[in-house]
């Protein structure tokens, strides 16, 4: 085959995906927030979740983020948005991790606080971005009542998009769900020896 039958090959196939994108984006014709949840055994689920994060801010947006389980350990996260984009609403549960605490009572009742903090963000129409991270263990620990959680979640602003992070979840919150993620762990450094990395793990 010539370099011009492979550009000639190449030209129609692009313009058989680019009409396939424009389509797509043609049917596309709902305009309101999306929720997603971002889920898995994978690293990347908060990565990601801060990636829109960013996404927003560089519109000017108002952000809401809620951390549940994590705020023992500093994080990078935690130092930037609290530095430099104090438009940004960042709350913590500061527990840590529920294999530290290993107080069933005290954890259920920093989860019940934190929820408080979170659904009232959910019910306020001046955030265009919710972050929700780890959520997803507070419903598997049944540290939060479910109903509640999807309740607020499905009845959140028209314009308010949510991003929940954390392994299962269930399926009640994969239902009323717009987007939902898998990130899959394929390989993972701490698990052939290698220390968590500040910068790139937290």
């Amino acid at each position: 085959m010539t370099q011009s039958d492979k550009n000639s090959r190449h030209q129609k196939a692009m313009a058989k995906q680019k009409a396939s994108v424009d389509a797509s984006i043609e049917a596309a014709s709902t305009e309101r927030g999306v929720a997603i949840l971002l889920t898995g055994n994978g690293k990347g689920k908060s990565s990601s979740a801060f990636g829109m994060v960013m996404r927003a801010l560089g519109y000017g947006y108002k952000v809401g983020v809620v951390q549940f389980i994590k705020g023992e350990q500093l994080s990078g996260e935690e130092i930037y948005l609290r530095d430099h984009c104090p438009q940004v609403d960042f709350y913590q549960m500061g527990t840590g991790f529920t294999w530290d605490t290993q107080d069933r009572s005290s954890d259920i009742a920093a989860a019940r606080t934190t929820w408080e903090r979170a659904s009232a963000m959910l019910a306020d129409p001046a955030y265009h971005l919710v972050v929700l991270d780890e959520l997803t263990y507070m419903l598997a620990f049944d540290y939060l009542p479910e109903a509640d959680v999807i309740d607020a979640l499905a009845g959140r602003p028209p314009e308010q998009s949510v991003v929940v992070t954390g392994r299962g979840g269930g399926s009640a919150l994969q239902d009323i769900m717009d987007t939902v993620s898998e990130v899959k762990d394929i390989k993972h450094a701490f698990n052939s020896g290698i220390k968590a990395r500040r910068g790139v793990d937290y």
